[in-house]
């Protein structure tokens, strides 16, 4: 059976959401996502598509371009952009594209033991 629990979460700084917050890195190419960083070091894309810091064509799979997004998280948490919540929460969402919208639930999941009661129920 899976466990659903709250978590606290790491949450842009109020003044610095529209900064931080960016598209999701899979709906936009590397080039398209240094545009959008340029000028603004909080860009989460510094992060998510961190290869954006290093110079066109770098292999996106490379070690350093791993290291880079780690550097850049790390810096946005000691910088106090990011803040941890002061306690435990459980998150909703909302995505709406055009008529289409969906809200979901974020929170910590444990599936363990599933695969057993799956092989159970099938027999």
């Amino acid at each position: 059976m899976a466990t659903i629990k709250p978590f606290a979460a790491l949450r842009p700084r109020p003044d610095l959401a529209e900064k931080i917050c960016e598209l999701p890195y899979d709906v936009m190419a590397s080039e398209e996502a240094r545009e959008i960083a340029t000028g603004n070091p909080f860009s989460f894309l510094r992060v998510s598509k961190p290869e954006i810091e290093l110079p066109p064509g770098a292999d996106i799979y490379a070690p350093q371009v791993y290291a880079k997004g780690k550097e850049n998280f790390q810096r946005l948490i000691a910088d106090g952009a990011l803040r941890q919540e002061a306690q435990p929460c459980f998150y909703l969402y909302r995505q709406v594209m055009g008529k289409h919208c969906q809200v979901g639930l974020v929170a910590v999941a444990s599936c363990r033991n599933t695969s057993k009661a799956l092989l159970r129920n099938t027999n």
